[in-house]
């Protein structure tokens, strides 16, 4: 067995991750045992589909809070923002294998049923929304914006396997079996809406063709020819929303 506990490793945590501290009015707290996670819910109907929201690196819940939760609501659909140990008003420190573990206990404390929930992962977030589907397949859809289908890569560009004291192919086997995006993409047959921008310079257009190709389920990607990697939401503002208007509205038919 693989011990998933190397992604928890600090040179991993301090050279992957850019957490910010910023505290946000009214937190829902998720209970993750060692530490306490400071996410925002918008609730417009209990009775209504919620989008479930894990934002990019460098980001945390509070930058989503003035306008976007509005936006979906107007849309029809509740709006959980999800936080990350060490990011905005969490407790603890970003460790990815944990981190990862963190999404079971992040959506059960939304507490509703699976085929009500849409997951929505941004950049570094795709890797927890994926993550979600794979504990959680029966959700209504998925949203990958600016994503990333090729951890290892990602990794890969800040660290070096022997300074966590394993081989290259060691290191390889442990993220794969924590983070298999191609194999999670295949097995998840719901809906899914691929957002990304064709000069996004963090993170290549490809990742977002592979995750496509990948999918089991109905699928549109839509790569925009303008914008960047943190940008695409404003360059792209009223095509990107209805884009997502859109894709939800398909979700409730």
């Amino acid at each position: 067995m693989t011990d998933l506990s190397l992604l928890d490793h600090p040179i991993i945590s301090q050279r992957y991750f850019f957490p910010r501290a910023e505290a946000i009015p009214q937190p829902l707290w998720v209970d993750c045992g060692d530490v306490r996670l400071a996410c925002s819910y918008h609730e417009i109907d209990a009775k209504a589909h919620t989008l479930v929201h894990f934002h990019g690196n460098g980001e945390v819940v509070a930058d989503y809070l003035d306008g976007f939760p509005e936006l979906i609501g107007r849309m029809g659909f509740n709006c959980f923002l999800a936080e990350f140990r060490g990011y905005g008003g969490s407790t603890g420190t970003p460790q990815l294998g944990r981190m990862l573990e963190d999404v079971q206990n992040t959506i059960e404390a939304i507490g509703q049923p699976q085929d009500k929930l849409i997951l929505f992962g941004r950049s570094v977030g795709s890797l927890f929304a994926i993550k979600a589907v794979e504990l959680f397949p029966d959700v209504a859809g998925l949203i990958l914006e600016s994503a990333i289908a090729d951890p290892l890569e990602r990794l890969l560009l800040r660290v070096h396997p022997e300074e966590l004291g394993t081989t290259p192919s060691g290191f390889a086997a442990t993220v794969t079996q924590a983070m298999n995006i191609q194999q999670r993409m295949e097995h998840f047959t719901k809906p899914t809406l691929i957002l990304h921008t064709r000069h996004d310079g963090l993170i290549d257009a490809s990742h977002a063709e592979r995750l496509a190709n990948w999918c089991g389920g109905p699928v549109r990607l839509e790569i925009f020819p303008q914008g960047n990697h943190n940008d695409i939401m404003f360059v792209n503002g009223p095509q990107y929303f209805a884009l997502i208007n859109e894709f939800l509205d398909s979700l409730q038919s």
